[in-house]
């Protein structure tokens, strides 16, 4: 069974760093486009930043030049460096990863999310 497992989130201070790390594991065949998204209360979930298995990236323009993502195939993991940080990043963070299991058709899996808050 597949499952995404997030980490790294917690409290900081207004111009500080944080980095979220996301693990899939699994009977896992294809890996393809990894994200991640965030939701604060009140808020509908919104795309914070996606890459592509050829490390193709987008990103949201409101973290745009802040926020980087990267990935590692072979160990199946993505990860969000978040720098300069401000109160309007907190949200709970969920990752996101499209998935093929072997005989099976790809599917969307997401993660338990992690709380990110940015407060002094």
């Amino acid at each position: 069974q597949v499952q995404l497992v997030e980490s790294g989130g917690g409290l900081v201070q207004p111009g500080g760093s944080l980095r979220l790390s996301c693990a899939a594991s699994g009977n896992i065949f294809v890996l393809g486009v990894l994200g991640w998204y965030r939701q604060a209360p009140g808020k509908e979930r919104e795309l914070v930043a996606t890459i592509t298995a050829n490390k193709i990236t987008v990103y949201a323009d409101s973290i745009k030049g802040r926020f980087s993502i990267s990935r590692d195939n072979a160990k199946k993991w993505v990860d969000l460096q978040m720098n300069s940080l401000k109160p309007e990043d907190t949200a709970v963070y969920y990752c996101c990863a499209e998935i093929q299991e072997l005989g099976s058709r790809r599917t969307y899996y997401w993660g338990q999310g992690t709380q990110v808050t940015v407060s002094s």
